[in-house]
Parts: structure tokens; sequence; C-alpha cells
């Protein structure tokens, strides 16, 4: 057509022309170039090439092209699409009155299939006949489960509930399918197969629409089964169909194969030996009869509109037509009282051009006949005002609801949208129709996004996909907020270093999931590992006795005798790290321990020192003692009975503190060792996060206080409150002194709990005498007397002696040597 001065070319799909519409504009330029369907017109003033649905073909040579000095005003070149329609029962009459009337003045082309072949040799003798013959090849394969299908394939179905089952399981088992029926819009339809052509699904599931004007990199096509309903019986496909729809698969130069679905309900759909070899081999039995339909009829009267359609065709290579949907809805307002002022010509021809508007909702004549019955009303007096049309399609722009309702208003504003391009009917044509054009586009994205969320899993799709693969070329990257994700879609997340399934995945794709996560999960988490090294352990924290990140666990802290240099214990998380990758974070992590137990060197200082065996058992013996009391032990419990005094300066040095009532290491006493302690779960009893000298008691004391009736004291608080009271006696040098509680209750004793600690530390209280009634002056102060024992009375247990008969009494007079 290009090649030509002017031309124009019949489709039989809008989606088809506007494809063709884009190729032509980018060789041409958009002001040579029309488009013209029912429901869109692009017509500059300089068009000299136009691409249109067959209905909207520019008949014989009454349309001239601008600017082209055409003979007789025709078009240079015309061509027709898929001839072989014109046997079509719904549309047939339309092409066989094209491909007899349609021609152009330099050439015309008639493109279809070699069934038509005879019938055009019989109706235009002088038309010649070129072949293309398929360059690839097609090949039966049998029955295939949906399990066991091939990627790339076409699923064709011939009900919308058997094409949402296939998309269902598709969804279920391989992530999911495009969608394509007759009953969605062409954007809609588009961005489905474009969808399946990105490769973002591996399958398309589709009605006998995919057959004709899509062309899809499909390498099988399976077909669900092998009737239809065709509008009046439920009939088997012939060879013919089946070859157009088999067709899809393989394109140019590369095979394809074709086949049924098996393990459906009901037994699998079969094709016979006659239809395999008619398939591969390309071999047809030949079209017999063209449907034709009185293209010029007369429009005197109603009657007379009515008997010009009907009538039969003069030639023998003609069948009538089908009595289609625009005549059905002319035969039913006839009757009506509406049409009685539909007289002359002009009312006529405008009545019956209503009458053909296109059923889009697919409803029926009966219903698609009151729809036209009220435009009807609303045309006769002349145009649709803007208002109203405005308002109608207004209703229809709503994006809410689910496919049926999507499809429902697609279809209602596709009549508008055919409505609004006629300019004899609407006033603000190319307003109205651009407003319609618009709901469309977004009733249609609506429709796409939910078909899309319905039948895709772009997640399992994805996976399905790349789980065969090299874990390094797996596409899985780490969001900021620890989503794993494969190609945007999240698989689940990483905490810390563990891994944990999307929680919205249903049973079935869990364990998909987690395979694919854990394929990925070495590089991920040697990733995380080498950043967290190089942050110097930024966020990690010590709790409950392991080291945290993120809120999950990296390794346990284990005591192995250093308290400076615990051992840890990597968490399960960790396995899935290259083994040079863990040790060099588990060294870092021990490397920032380290520096946390700072705090802890006394005490590692006195576990040095109960592991040298120059210390001597018995200073061992209280060192272990001071250990297992995590710095503090009672006196009456370390064992000091059995200690020289010639060892004690060397405890001393250690730190080591020998009070009256307990032997403590001063340094352990501080709230960052006791929590470090706490922390590391070494001492489970109750924090005292500040170490106050004094706290009350109440339930289990914390490390480090000794308990004072209704209060409790820190040791080296009290040593220091009883060491005040032995310089008192000493500075006195007398056997009954009295003592100030300043010093006691000025750290938050009070005077009973102060009696109780000097109680215990040996220390008697003589109470004064009172003074006697009438007396003055201050009151004498209560004396104290010091008796060394009588605080600390030795736990101990007279030996008991085995009866005489015994076997053991023997020993009893066996000496130690």
């Amino acid at each position: 057509m290009c090649a030509h001065s002017s031309g124009a070319i019949g489709f039989p799909l809008r989606l088809l022309a506007r494809e063709v519409y884009d190729r032509v504009v980018a060789i041409k330029g958009d002001r040579q170039v029309a488009l013209i369907t029912g429901e869109e017109r692009i017509e500059p003033p300089g068009a000299r090439y136009f691409l249109c649905t067959v209905e909207a073909m520019p008949l014989r040579s009454t349309v001239r092209a601008h600017g082209d000095g055409a003979q007789n005003g025709s078009l240079a070149f015309v061509a027709l699409d898929e001839a072989q329609l014109a046997a079509d029962r719904e549309r047939g009459h339309v092409f066989t009155d094209r491909l007899l009337h349609a021609r152009g003045r330099e050439e015309t082309m008639l493109l279809g299939a070699a069934t038509i072949e005879p019938l055009v040799r019989s109706l235009i003798p002088s038309a010649a006949i070129e072949t293309r013959p398929r360059l690839s090849t097609l090949r039966h394969i049998g029955s295939r489960k949906l399990s066991r299908l091939p990627p790339r394939s076409a699923i064709v179905a011939f009900s919308v509930e058997q094409v949402y089952a296939v998309a269902e399981m598709l969804r279920r088992y391989r992530g999911g399918a495009a969608v394509v029926m007759g009953a969605l819009s062409p954007e809609t339809r588009n961005r489905q197969v474009a969808m399946f052509q990105s490769g973002e699904v591996d399958y398309i599931v589709a009605t006998d629409a995919i057959g004709m004007g899509l062309n899809l990199d499909v390498n099988h096509v399976a077909f669900a089964s092998l009737t239809k309903f065709d509008g009046i019986r439920q009939r088997r496909l012939i060879p013919a169909e089946m070859a157009q729809i088999a067709g899809r698969a393989g394109r140019h130069q590369t095979d394809g194969t074709f086949g049924t679905l098996a393990g459906a309900k009901g037994p699998a759909p079969e094709f016979s030996e006659e239809e395999i070899y008619a398939i591969e081999e390309h071999r047809f039995a030949p079209l017999t009869k063209l449907f034709w339909r009185e293209a010029q009829p007369r429009f005197d009267t109603l009657g007379m509109l009515i008997a010009d359609l009907e009538s039969p065709p003069a030639q023998p290579e003609l069948a009538p037509a089908v009595e289609a949907i625009d005549l059905a809805v002319l035969k039913r307002l006839a009757g009506e009282d509406l049409a009685d002022d539909v007289k002359g010509p002009g009312m006529v021809r405008r009545f019956w051009e209503v009458c053909s508007l296109p059923d889009f909702r697919q409803l029926g004549p009966d219903v698609h006949a009151r729809f036209v019955a009220r435009l009807w009303q609303e045309l006769r007096g002349g145009y649709l005002g803007a208002d109203y049309v405005a308002a109608r399609i207004a209703e229809l722009d709503r994006v809410q609801g689910d496919i049926d309702t999507l499809q429902g208003r697609i279809a209602a504003i596709r009549s508008w949208a055919y409505i609004c391009q006629r300019p004899d009917w609407v006033l603000a044509r190319d307003e109205m129709a651009a407003r319609a054009r618009g709901v469309e586009a977004r009733l249609s994205d609506a429709l796409h996004g939910r078909l899309t969320e319905r039948f895709v899993n772009r997640r399992t799709a994805i996976l399905m996909r790349t789980l065969g693969t090299d874990p390094a070329l797996l596409p899985v990257s780490l969001a900021q907020d620890g989503a794993l994700l494969v190609e945007d879609e999240p698989i689940g997340r990483i905490d810390g270093f563990r891994f944990t399934v999307d929680h919205s995945a249903s049973h079935d794709d869990r364990k998909m999931l987690l395979a694919a996560g854990e394929k990925a999960l070495p590089r991920i988490l040697s990733e995380r590992a080498d950043a967290l090294v190089a942050s110097g352990m930024e966020g990690v924290s010590l709790a409950g006795g392991a080291l945290h990140w993120e809120g999950h666990e990296l390794a346990r802290v284990e005591d192995n005798g250093d308290p400076l240099d615990p051992r840890l214990a990597p968490a399960r998380e960790l396995g899935f790290l290259p083994e040079s990758v863990r040790a060099r974070l588990l060294s870092a992590l021990s490397e920032w321990l380290s520096g946390q137990l700072v705090p802890l060197a006394p005490l590692a200082k006195l576990a040095q020192a109960a592991r040298n065996p120059e210390a001597g058992s018995q200073a061992r013996a209280l060192l272990l003692n001071l250990l297992a009391g995590h710095g503090v032990v009672a006196r009456e419990n370390a064992g000091i009975e059995h200690l020289p005094r010639e060892m004690r300066p060397f405890l001393r040095r250690l730190g080591v503190t020998f009070g009256a009532l307990d032997v403590f290491a001063p340094a352990l006493l501080k709230p960052a060792p006791r929590a470090l302690l706490h922390t590391l779960g070494r001492d489970r009893r109750p924090l005292q996060e500040s170490m106050q000298p004094v706290i009350e008691t109440g339930g289990r004391l914390p490390a480090g206080y000794r308990p004072l009736g209704k209060q409790a004291v820190r040791v080296d608080v009290a040593e220091k409150i009883l060491r005040a009271a032995h310089r008192t006696r000493a500075e006195t040098a007398k056997r009954r002194f009295a003592l100030d509680p300043a010093l006691a209750i000025s750290t938050g004793l009070t005077r009973e709990s102060w009696m109780r600690l000097l109680a215990a530390a040996g220390f008697r209280c003589l109470p004064a005498r009172r003074m006697a009634e009438g007396a003055f002056g201050p009151p004498a102060p209560d004396l104290w007397q010091w008796q060394p024992g009588r605080g600390r009375k030795p736990r101990t247990k007279p030996a008991s002696r085995a009866p005489a008969n015994s076997a053991f009494a023997a020993l009893a007079d066996l000496k130690v040597p």
C-alpha cells in the first residue's frame, strides 16, 4: 500500500487496524494516514492512506483520497484481509460485499486462506492467485496434562468458565497466565498479550479469539476442548478452524506443536487422524458458499428496506446471510409504535443506521433492541446533546468491581464510543469521542489489573523460570527494609541473618519460596556479614546471654572459664554463610564482645589466679567461692578459716576485701559489671541497675546485698559502717561504748536496719536507762558491747559415729599418716 499514492486496507479486528496504522504512520507521517473504526476515527484533512475495520472501509469509489487526482476519485490501492471470513455466519455478508465491490484504481489485493480460492476464481475470473507457503511446520504431540505443558504454550478454551478454570490452575502451579477473550477490550487484550510476549508469564489462556489478528511467540497450542457453541448449537470445530487456532504455534521458520489438554473432568478431547493430517499438511475442504446480503437496499419504506435485506442472491456461489443482529433489531422495532413516523428515504436511512449499532455487550437482539429504541427516541429530533452524552459516559466512568462488571462497562462504553464517532448524531463529537476513549482506557487498565491480580502470581512465575539456573544468576536482591526480592517481587524477609518466607504465600508456594531464598542466601548473607563487620558491629547488642542484631540472635555466649574471652556458639542461621565469611564474622563478634566485657576485668583477674597452682589450695578454694558468687561470698561460706594469714596480702592485691561479714571484690559491685553479669546470664538474681547503697527488700535480693529486715545494704557499704563502729570501739578503749548512727542513716538505713547490721557483726546493744519523770537534759545514749563470735555462729554439725557393729566402725580408729 505504501508503494502507491493512496490506499486502504480493511481488517477484521480493530486492534489489527490500529497496529498497522502505527506502522504506516512511522513511514508516511501522521498527516497522511487515517484510522477509521467503529469506535475510533483519526482522519487528518490530507489523509491518503486509510486503515480501517472491514465495516468502516471506504465503499466503492465514493470516498476520495484527499489531494489525490485519482480517476473517478478512487483509491490507488485497496486490500481486504482475511477474505475467507466471507463465509462467517455473523459478518460474512460484509466481507462478501467488500470482496465483490471494493477495488483499487491500480491494485486490489484479497488476503485469505486457500479455502476461498475456488469461489474467488468463480466470482472474479480475472483475479490472479498467488500462494505463500507456511515456512514452519506444525506437529501433533497428543495430550498433555497442565503440569506437563511446555513453556510458551497457549491453551484454548471455548467458554469463559473453562478459561477461568485453566488460568486459575496455571496460577497455582506455573505462576499464572495471560487471558485473551473476545469480550475484552482491544486495549486490555493487547496488554495481556504484551505480558505474555515479554515473558512475564509463560502461558496464555484464550478463546478462539486467539486464532485471528494476534501474532504471538507461541511454541505449543493445547486445545482444552474441540467443541464450541456457534450461537445456534454446540458443534465440533471444523479442521480449518482447528488449523486457524493451531497455526498460532510457530512463527516464520520456527516450528510449532499442537495437541489437547488432559487431566480435566471427563475424557480428554482427541483429534481424529483425518484432522491431524489436515492440520499438519494444510489441506482443507474448500468453501462452497459465501454469505451475501444486499449492500444497497432501497430506503423508500421500512418494509421495502427489510425486503431488500432479506432478498436472495442471484449468484450460485452466494448464500443468503443468516439474520444478523442489525436486521433482527430493525424487524423488532419496525413493528413498534416508535416506527410509525419513520417515513421518507432520509428518515428510513437514519433509522437503519441506528439499528446497525453493533451489539458490543453481546446480550442478544431483545436487550439490544431496547437500547437502540432509547437511542432513537433521543436521535429522532436531530442530535444527541453534549450534556446527555457526557452524563451517559460519566455513569460508566467507574473502575470498581470485578472482572465481569468491568467487562460489562467496557462493552457499554464501546457502544458510546461508536455513537460519538457519528458526525450527524452527536454535538461536540470530537470532545465526546475523546471522553469515551479516555473512559475506555481507564476501564481497560482496571480490567487488566483485575485479570493480572486474579490469574498471575508473578512471584511464582519468576521462580519457575529461575529456580533451575545457577544460584549466582538468580535475580535476588535485598531491599532496604529487609525484604528479599526476586525481580522486585517479595519472597520473604531477612532479619539479622534469619530468612522467613513471605507470610502471604500459600502453602503450595512456601516450599518453592524457601528453595529460592536458600539458593540466594549464601551470597546475600555474605554481603550482610561483610557490611556488618565493616560497620564495626553497629547495631549489635548483648542481652540474655547472646549477641543480637536486628532483633535476632547471632550467637550464644558460653562460659569457658575466661570472663573476658567467652566462647561463642553461632546461631543456626549463620550456617548458610560460607566458612571463610562465618569465621571472619565470628572473629569480629568476639573482638567486639571483648570490648564490651572490659568491666569484668576484676573477675577475670580472680579467675586467672584461681587457675594458678602456685596460689595454694586454700586461696584457690576461696577464689572459686568468690567466682561462684560473682565477686561476693558470705564470710561463713568462704572457707576463710582454712586460709593462712600470710595469703591474705596476695588476695588483697587481687582486689579482694575481707569484711566483717562478707568477702568481696569492690570493683565488681559497680553497676557496669553487675549489669554485664546479668546480661550474660551468669547472675540470674534480680538486677539492681544503679547499685544503690540501700534498697527495700521484697522477693529475691539482687547480688551484692545483705538483708536487714525490710531493707538490704550493699556489702561494701555495710563494711564501711562496721569499720566505723570498730574504729569508735578502738578509740574509746572501753568495754562499753556509744556509736553514732549518722553514717548509717546518711546511706539510707533506718535505725532498726542499722542495729540489725551491728548485731550480725557481733555488736550487742545495751539500751540506756530511761530518764526519771520530771528530769531534764539530753537522754543517755545507748551503749554497745562487742562480743566476738556472737554475730557469726559456725554452721557445725556433730559428727555421727557409725554403730559398733557396722563394717565402718573400725575407720574411726584409723589415723592418717
